[in-house]
């Protein structure tokens, strides 16, 4: 689990001044030194393939035949019992054995919008990444159809389940269940799990219509839900889920960001009318430079923008423009930068899982390049043009960067490259598995693995940890979970970003 509140916009770095009467076209600012790596589509591929076979480490429940991380096994095969409904499955978020419900339905949306923008450039792999997406989006059915009127958005005690150093195979504390509902709002959760079942359902339209529709309409009865019964689920569960993923940015954003979903899965009218008639109340004319599992309003923006690039639909010009801002605020010298940097090039946001802003920012880059690349567009920074090529070498930059492009010269991708983290923050990772440990290792004794010098007995493949600090600088310490902790919403976003450059 990474918890952080949502970042109010990074302090300006230096901006370059200009001082040109003509309209300035940005076709390239890097001003970080470069390092000696070049990787070729095919790291880029294989990057891909690490990228989505961890999630299969991440897998709560009962594991297919076809499973392949070895090291895990079965696990939480009772969840939901407690409360007479079935929660088996789903994801554990992070480097612990909670499902949380607000970080799973984002790592679904993102994951799903991977395989929309950029499923064309994963070939082999696109099997793999559905497969993905549907372990989270089939439990997500599951959380939002057991009981009329609720969703249950989370398994397990956090505060048990953080003292413990236990693999999941053996995990022994409380599993209780939450739900939202009329009575408890939580629009937060509510619209998210919407816009992760709606973009699901985009997926799966031609290969498994019947599955489409059931997550499109489950989608709907979701948003529903989140929009006539408001307030934030944080209030309503209070210590249950804060500080661990408190809805700092509030419901607003998901509001917006469920129906632009659910417009775009839909093309009902009815959901483009209410973005038209409650955008302003939502937050349509707010600028934010963070994109997360908290705050969505930078992807919703970019996703509402393709409306009018590509439809020239006139009541969505307003996100387009926004958009601009977003984007021009990663451009190092563009007017209205707003980005912070490393010395070696990586957007920093704040310490605590750092790379995870690194990888929705540029999986924003890269699809609004794509957007505005099919239409001949550009994004307007103040008086100058930026191009849909300056926005790939970004993105491109931040990716490199995490796969070992950087002064640290390691990979921040578990198992891609000769030198990466080997003492990840993770609990089934770092205790020995089932099958070379059969016996139970207890809460209490896995805390041996914990502190242990070693090296995590499981090489959990695709991780990619919260990364280096403002400096640069990597300690590889399992104890840091600030650096050292993967997460599934690190990960979903770059499965697209991945798939982008092995295509190009």
């Amino acid at each position: 689990m990474i918890s952080h509140p949502t970042l109010a916009p990074s302090h300006p770095i230096k901006m370059l001044q200009l001082h040109l009467c003509a309209t300035l076209v940005i076709f390239l600012i890097l001003p970080f030194s470069s390092f000696t790596y070049a990787f070729t589509s095919q790291q880029y591929a294989d990057a891909l393939t690490k990228s989505i076979l961890f999630f299969e480490g991440q897998r709560s429940g009962k594991l297919p035949t076809n499973q392949r991380v070895k090291w895990r096994a079965d696990s939480a095969l009772h969840d939901g019992s407690s409360a007479n409904v079935d929660l088996v499955g789903g994801y554990y978020d992070a480097g612990d054995n909670v499902k949380f419900g607000l970080p799973m339905a984002f790592t679904t949306t993102m994951l799903a919008w991977s395989i929309i923008e950029f499923g064309d450039h994963m070939k082999s792999e696109l099997g793999n990444a559905k497969a993905a997406l549907r372990w989270s989006s089939d439990y997500l059915v599951k959380a939002a159809t057991a009981t009329p009127g609720t969703l249950y958005v989370q398994v397990g005690e956090p505060y048990s389940d953080h003292r413990c150093w236990e693999r999941p195979e053996d995990m022994d504390t409380p599993r209780n269940v939450y739900k939202v509902s009329a009575q408890n709002p939580g629009s937060d959760v509510a619209a998210e799990t919407a816009a992760a079942l709606a973009a699901a359902s985009i997926v799966f339209q031609g290969s498994d219509p019947s599955y489409s529709h059931k997550l499109l309409q489950t989608a709907k009865n979701v948003f529903d839900l989140a929009n006539k019964y408001r307030g934030s689920y944080s209030d309503s569960l209070g210590s249950v889920v804060c500080p661990f993923y408190c809805s700092y940015s509030g419901y607003n954003d998901e509001l917006l960001w469920g129906a632009a979903w659910i417009h775009r899965a839909s093309q009902d009218g009815s959901y483009m009318s209410y973005i038209q008639s409650n955008g302003h109340m939502l937050g349509s004319d707010d600028d934010d430079f963070s994109f997360s599992w908290d705050d969505k309003r930078a992807g919703t923006k970019v996703l509402l923008a393709k409306d009018f690039i590509e439809n020239k639909i006139d009541q969505f010009e307003l996100y387009k423009q926004h958009s601009d801002n977003y984007i021009c605020s990663l451009i190092p010298g563009a007017p209205n930068s707003q980005a912070r940097y490393t010395p070696g090039g990586l957007l920093y946001k704040q310490g605590e899982s750092n790379l995870q802003y690194v990888t929705t920012s540029s999986f924003l880059l890269l699809t609004y390049a794509k957007y505005l690349n099919a239409n001949g567009g550009h994004a307007s920074c103040g008086s100058a043009i930026v191009t849909s090529e300056t926005l790939i070498v970004q993105a491109k930059k931040q990716i490199d960067y995490i796969l070992g492009d950087n002064p640290m010269k390691m990979s921040y991708m578990v198992g891609f490259g000769d030198r990466y983290p080997t003492r990840v923050h993770h609990r089934g990772s770092s205790v020995p598995s089932v099958r070379n440990h059969p016996d139970r290792i207890s809460c209490d004794a896995g805390h041996q693995y914990f502190s242990s010098g070693s090296p995590n007995p499981n090489t959990h493949v695709g991780a990619i940890v919260g990364g280096p600090d403002s400096n640069d600088k990597y300690g590889d310490d399992r104890s840091n979970y600030s650096q050292s902790e993967p997460a599934t919403y690190i990960n979903a976003p770059f499965v697209g970003a991945a798939a982008f450059f092995s295509g190009h």
